[in-house]
């Protein structure tokens, strides 16, 4: 019994290591790969609870990290909080509602990542599907973004905060 106690407290020590990232919640176990695929062929606007927000080619909605230098990928993260927080990379181009002129990607020695008005933009893993917004606002520094580049800090209402998706995607 007291070997369990001590695998359960090292695992929610685990946790709160993840908060230097903004992992949401503090959960101890390792999040699932994301089911919806990745398209990183377009950035387009779309209609959510929270008005209208960028999302990728299917629908998968794009955040930003509020403490992210601009146009640099200056985010502290490790493998675990890369695991729950994907970078968006590739060279999509501008769909419905989008400037194709801030589109950009990344400067500096890591991997580029795409941009959009100068914000490196993540997915988050836990958004099972398209419309899905359970990133939003965690740990008031993950937002998603409107078309002009601005982070949207409305929350989610209640009544689609399980972010069941359907939201114009």
């Amino acid at each position: 019994m007291r070997r369990s106690r001590i695998t359960v407290a090292g695992m929610a020590l685990a946790g709160l290591a993840l908060a230097g990232c903004g992992g949401g919640g503090g959960s101890a176990h390792s999040p699932r790969p994301a089911a919806a695929t990745m398209d990183t062929s377009t950035i387009r606007a779309s209609h959510s609870p929270v008005g209208d927000i960028l999302v990728d080619g299917g629908g998968r909605t794009l955040y930003l990290f509020t403490a992210d230098g601009k146009n640099t990928n200056s985010m502290n993260c490790d493998a675990t909080c890369m695991k729950l927080w994907p970078h968006m990379e590739g060279k999509p181009h501008a769909g419905a509602g989008v400037e194709a002129n801030l589109i950009g990607h990344t400067k500096g020695a890591a991997k580029a990542q795409v941009t959009y008005a100068g914000h490196p933009l993540y997915y988050y893993a836990k958004d099972r599907k398209a419309g899905d917004l359970k990133g939003q606002g965690i740990d008031k520094v993950w937002y998603v973004l409107n078309a002009k580049g601005t982070a949207i800090k409305k929350a989610v209402p209640a009544s689609n905060s399980s972010g069941s998706g359907g939201y114009g995607y």
